[in-house]
């Protein structure tokens, strides 16, 4: 039985597809097919029912994939630890990162992280934060960037951000010549904000229900500068963070929504700090976001 066997049978379990498991594990199909056939000769039992369209495990399989995760994981400690004895930091790095992000200071500590171990391989992807934040408790995601409500339970997290929801309107607006306003205010016109799953969404949501209105929510997008470029065009009243809305000054005119109250995190989470990786990107991501803000007056 050999390490590869059992990585090829996780990758299988995992996409219930041996076409996507290959792809996974960088290898043809029938090779992970081979392997799996011959990890199965030694065991005396099928792991797998092909039977079917999606590929499925047997009771043998179930059986057997908790022990070929440990192995597999226990495996990559020995790696880990023969790495912090030599100096050497090698693995992956897997980071997710919030649709639509422009942090800047998570592209500096990748940047620094890379030049200081650059034995280790980074896998960046996007997502909302829903989905991350399940991906970071299920452990397939080391890191991840994301937008909240609250600090998600089952993680550490660092603060980045924390920013009360505005309003932004442009020169000629009803409100334009407000400095606060209310969401029974903002009933009266459509809203462009960002969709579902994003922590400013999240606030914005549960701060209408609290207060039983249903604003239309006319446009959704993922990035600050279109909700911005929406608003501008007039389309709507754009929903963002303070900090967001900052940029887009000479554009729109930013107003305090009196009652909603709760701040919109912008957070870096993490489950464990096992891998000496995660523990060198948190020091590298502490230093890039706590560096002064050289747009910031």
């Amino acid at each position: 039985m050999e390490l590869r066997q059992l990585e090829y049978f996780v990758a299988v379990a995992e996409e219930q597809n041996f076409t996507r498991a290959a792809e996974r594990v960088h290898i043809s199909q029938s090779g992970v097919s081979a392997q799996i056939r011959q990890l199965e000769r030694e065991l005396g039992a099928e792991l797998f029912d092909r039977s079917a369209r999606t590929t499925t495990l047997t009771v043998a399989g179930k059986a057997a994939l908790e022990h070929a995760r440990i192995t597999l994981a226990a495996a990559d400690a020995v790696s880990q630890a023969v790495g912090e004895v030599t100096a050497l930091i090698r693995g992956t790095l897997t980071i997710g990162m919030v649709i639509g992000c422009t942090v800047t200071p998570l592209f500096d500590a990748l940047a620094t992280f890379h030049q200081a171990h650059p034995g280790v391989e980074i896998a960046l992807q996007e997502d909302n934060s829903d989905r991350l934040v399940d991906a970071v408790r299920a452990g397939t995601l080391n890191l991840a960037l994301v937008g909240t409500a609250t600090t998600p339970d089952e993680v550490d997290a660092l603060t980045v951000t924390s920013d009360r929801l505005v309003a932004a309107v442009p020169a000629g607006h009803p409100l334009a010549t407000q400095r606060h306003v209310t969401l029974r205010d903002l009933t009266a016109y459509p809203i462009v904000c960002m969709p579902p799953g994003t922590g400013l969404r999240t606030v914005f949501d549960q701060a209408c229900t609290a207060h039983n209105l249903q604003p239309t929510i006319a446009l959704q997008a993922s990035a600050a500068d279109a909700i911005a470029d929406l608003a501008t065009r007039g389309l709507a009243v754009a929903i963002l963070s303070d900090s967001m809305a900052t940029r887009y000054r000479d554009q729109l005119t930013t107003l305090t929504i009196h009652d909603v109250k709760t701040p919109a995190l912008l957070l870096l989470i993490w489950k464990s700090t096992r891998s000496p990786a995660v523990r060198e990107f948190l020091t590298h991501s502490r230093q890039a976001f706590t560096k002064p803000d050289p747009d910031e007056k």
